[in-house]
């Protein structure tokens, strides 16, 4: 298979997007960057793992997981006969439904958990270039599976004292436990410039110094109202500011994709 991102022969690539709180645009993240890198003609897959099933939700796809999540991480069959087409070319999901509240319990029952999911992204990996997987708020067993077997992990922060805390946190956690910080592309979301907090922390903050992605995505009413088109708005409203903000996004995470030691390895 051939990376159209490092133009040589590696396997599929998985960013996973992920932060220990809800509500900072991880969701909505995932779902805008598969569609953007669907149209690109990579072959798409963005994995929910989150029970409430909101990018399920965005895809107009059921919120329904055949047998449910314990049977998926069983390893029974191919994780690829659960994978649903969205109806964008090149995107397809690999949906979620609410027996993924489960999932952390399956997870501390299971044996060797990382090479389990390792084995399921690989499989994935024959049909799919790049795999999002969009992972539920908290620090957990599942999530600390996620780091050790994603490629990238995309850290949406609000910029406050609390989001910042919890980027601490998990580059603490990243170092104690030996873990590339590289992998760690964190990068602010919901930023209302109105607020004098947001200003100086993203002025802080926001640089490559502290790995911060430069690229930020401001609040906007168009991002809330993407549950009103059940669509990526990307993709609703290409011309958007919103759609704007989420493509220079991706062009950096590409970017920084291709420059990173474990993107290229």
């Amino acid at each position: 298979m051939t990376s159209k991102y490092t133009g040589t022969g590696v396997a599929m690539k998985t960013i996973a997007i992920y932060n220990s709180k809800g509500g900072v645009g991880k969701t909505t993240t995932a779902v805008n960057l598969a569609y953007l890198a669907s149209t690109e003609g990579t072959r798409t897959l963005l994995w929910d793992l989150d029970p409430q099933a909101a990018a399920t939700f965005y895809y107009r796809l059921p919120p329904k997981l055949k047998g449910g999540v314990k049977k998926l991480m069983g390893g029974k069959r191919s994780p690829l006969a659960y994978v649903k087409n969205a109806e964008y070319e090149n995107l397809s999901l690999l949906p979620a439904d609410f027996s993924a509240r489960k999932l952390d319990i399956i997870l501390y029952d299971m044996k060797k958990t990382k090479k389990r999911v390792r084995m399921l992204i690989d499989a994935l990996s024959r049909e799919h270039d790049l795999l999002f997987m969009d992972a539920p708020p908290g620090f957990s067993v599942l999530s600390q599976t996620v780091f050790r077997t994603a490629d990238f992990i995309l850290l949406p922060l609000i910029p406050t004292t609390l989001s910042i805390r919890t980027y601490l946190q998990i580059t603490k956690y990243y170092e104690d436990k030996k873990l590339s910080l590289e992998t760690i592309m964190p990068f602010f979301s919901l930023v209302d410039r109105r607020k004098k907090m947001h200003r100086e922390t993203v002025a802080l903050y926001g640089s490559e110094k502290n790995r911060f992605l430069s690229t930020y995505i401001p609040y906007s009413s168009e991002i809330e109202r993407m549950g009103l088109s059940c669509a990526p708005l990307t993709a609703s409203s290409p011309h958007s500011r919103a759609a704007v903000w989420y493509r220079e996004l991706w062009e950096e995470i590409k970017t920084r994709m291709k420059l990173s030691r474990p993107y290229d390895a």
